[in-house]
């Protein structure tokens, strides 16, 4: 009787080193997919923002790039396995709690269980391409057949403007989290050397702070679509990073942008090393 006693809680832990070594990989794997990503959406930009701009800088345009490429099928089954491993470590987080103090609280588990839904739809149309299916079209397409639909049911202008209010509010606290060096929380900063965590600081800070402009602007153009009535007006992320060429500023916006994801394709590489998971 002893003997069994002393025994389960051994076999208890080992479960759960067991689903904590298989979570960490997921997490790793699919901060890493995320980083590809937005490096290659980064690049497209830049090369819209130079006059040299043949794909869309979105995600069915950064996958179409990599297709063209040697082994470039099997990086794309890579990169859907990945974005599955990121919906499955934001599934457990929701399920189980995340790292730190509050990772137990109920705003924390709704925030994973929504990144779960998102990151689970885009590893299916990831998965989708890599099959041959095309991935659902670009993300114009996608953003202004969805805000169409949505304007047909009933109390749908308000919807999309409640949506677009809360995607642009979304982009402004990413924006300010990268800004206050949230991350920090997140990661092994222990293990960096004082160069690797400047440079940690300088990706997190630029790249969040352009992805947070990208999304802040994308949820402008959905109240812009819905307080107009036109469906066509809300814009995708191509069409949302074109739109920065047409400031006062010119493409050097778009520059500034661009450099911006390319910068947090590199921050998710960082993550994926020395984020806690």
């Amino acid at each position: 009787m002893t003997t069994s006693s002393t025994a389960q809680p051994g076999r208890i832990q080992a479960r759960r080193a067991a689903r904590g070594s298989v979570t960490e990989g997921a997490a790793r794997a699919g901060l890493t997919a995320r980083g590809v990503i937005y490096l290659l959406v980064g690049v497209l930009a830049l090369q819209i923002a130079f006059g040299d701009g043949k794909r869309q800088a979105d995600r069915g345009g950064a996958l179409a790039a990599l297709s063209d490429k040697p082994f470039g099928s099997v990086v794309l089954w890579a990169l859907g396995v990945g974005l599955v491993g990121m919906a499955l470590w934001r599934l457990s987080e929701a399920v189980f709690g995340s790292v730190g103090p509050d990772g137990r609280k109920a705003r924390k588990r709704l925030l994973s269980a929504l990144r779960c839904v998102f990151y689970a739809f885009v590893a299916y149309s990831v998965l989708s391409f890599a099959v041959g299916s095309g991935g659902g079209g670009s993300s114009d397409e996608q953003s202004r057949d969805v805000t169409a639909r949505a304007m047909e049911v009933p109390a749908g202008q308000w919807l999309v403007g409640v949506a677009g209010v809360g995607v642009a509010v979304a982009g402004v606290w990413i924006a300010a989290q990268a800004v206050r060096r949230h991350f920090h929380k997140e990661m092994k900063l222990a293990e960096m050397g004082p160069r690797v965590r400047k440079l940690v600081d300088v990706t997190g800070v630029g790249g969040g702070l352009a992805r947070g402009v990208v999304f802040a602007a994308a949820g402008a153009f959905a109240v812009r679509a819905a307080v107009d009535y036109e469906p066509k007006k809300a814009k995708g992320l191509d069409d949302t990073l074109r739109s920065f060429a047409d400031t006062p500023l010119g493409p050097w916006l778009l520059v500034l942008v661009a450099a911006g994801l390319v910068l947090f394709g590199a921050f998710s590489f960082a993550m994926a090393r020395w984020r806690r998971v």
